[in-house]
């Protein structure tokens, strides 16, 4: 599985093209070295998918039921936003004119590594998405990374209920 850290500054060209840093092409995994999938954020930013997350993403939404009126929108709106996209011999890739006005997208862009997948940001909007102060950083990974002592039975494992 690749990890994607760091924020790359990048330009995008008048037809849309952008060149994927090398940094982050050295990291795709072999299947996605020439072909991934761009897809709308839930923030104003695009998302791109390694074929292998892309996968792990499709399997939680086969299990929605076609049948609920809500997980129907959820299921229609997620995958008519997203697009195979190639890179070209030269390493660029071309972003859909609809995502590129989702996400707000100029020529100045910021490609962001996170964790499993690549986010492609407008600098001006990423700005407010962004902790802002190592006390609200450090609130956060307090609530959603600490693991209390109690509820850990020391396998790596967090007992149902607490029990240990």
């Amino acid at each position: 599985m690749a990890v994607f850290t760091g924020e790359y500054e990048c330009k995008m060209d008048a037809k849309g093209r952008v060149s994927m840093p090398a940094k982050i092409k050295g990291r795709l995994p072999e299947c996605s070295k020439h072909e991934f999938i761009l897809s709308r954020g839930f923030e104003p930013c695009l998302t791109i998918y390694t074929k292998e997350e892309y996968t792990k993403v499709h399997e939680k939404f086969s299990t929605l039921s076609t049948y609920n009126p809500e997980q129907r929108r959820l299921l229609r709106t997620f995958f008519r936003v997203s697009s195979d996209v190639e890179m070209d011999s030269l390493g660029r890739f071309l972003i859909p004119k609809r995502l590129m006005q989702y996400a707000k997208l100029e020529r100045e862009i910021l490609i962001v590594g996170a964790g499993s997948v690549l986010e492609i940001w407008n600098p001006d909007v990423y700005d407010r998405y962004i902790v802002d102060t190592p006390e609200e950083y450090s609130e956060l990974a307090e609530k959603y990374l600490d693991v209390q002592q109690d509820e850990f039975n020391g396998n790596g494992y967090v007992s149902p209920a607490g029990i240990a």
